[in-house]
């Protein structure tokens, strides 16, 4: 890899998550679900978290950590519609994280697709 992680989109688009995710718990409907509170952080942080380490590695190492980054995605939307149902927040104060997060999950899928081309080719 010859760029670094800070200039992936995906990268960028992580960090955004991460604002937008940290910016919803702050709500005070969230204000005594320390664990969950807690959880849904180490998984928005884990999606970019995982970008940075394994683009310190080979095309192959760095698909690993892609997939565990996507995992990270689909954790944070899983828990973003349980504090939907759970009514600690509404649909329009979600909307812009999940979209968001379906957006970086898409990324992820494209990159990993580009990696193994240049891995077979």
């Amino acid at each position: 890899m010859t760029k670094s992680f800070e200039e992936f989109e995906v990268y960028k688009k992580g960090i955004l998550l991460a604002k937008l995710i940290f910016e919803l718990v702050n709500n005070k409907n969230f204000e005594k679900e320390f664990g969950f509170k807690d959880q849904i952080k180490r998984a928005v942080i884990s999606i970019t978290n995982n970008i940075a380490e394994g683009s310190e590695y080979n095309n192959r190492q760095l698909i690993r950590y892609l997939k565990i980054s996507k995992g990270s995605c689909a954790e944070v939307r899983s828990m973003l519609i349980l504090s939907r149902e759970l009514s600690f927040c509404s649909q329009i104060e979600i909307e812009e994280s999940y979209k968001t997060s379906i957006e970086i999950s898409q990324n992820l899928s494209n990159f990993i697709k580009y990696l193994s081309t240049k891995i077979k080719g």
